[in-house]
């Protein structure tokens, strides 16, 4: 006795959730790649140039973070 599975699931298609699946990790890999630019160069910046935008060091991963991942 052979037996047959048919999904008959509303928006099942494989093909749609694999190219979903590439571009957020498409869309990630470039927001991390912004992150790592943003963080650089904010972090080569002298204390005075930093002290000149009213950015604290310690605040600059904070900085990098919502240049990015909140706007």
């Amino acid at each position: 006795m052979a037996h047959t599975a048919t999904l008959t699931h509303g928006g099942f298609n494989l093909t749609a959730r694999i190219a979903n699946l590439i571009e957020r990790v498409k869309e990630n890999r470039a927001r991390a790649s912004e992150y790592t630019r943003t963080y650089t160069e904010l972090q080569s910046l002298t204390d005075r140039e930093l002290d000149d935008i009213g950015v604290r060091r310690c605040d600059i991963k904070d900085i990098a973070r919502d240049h990015v991942y909140c706007s």
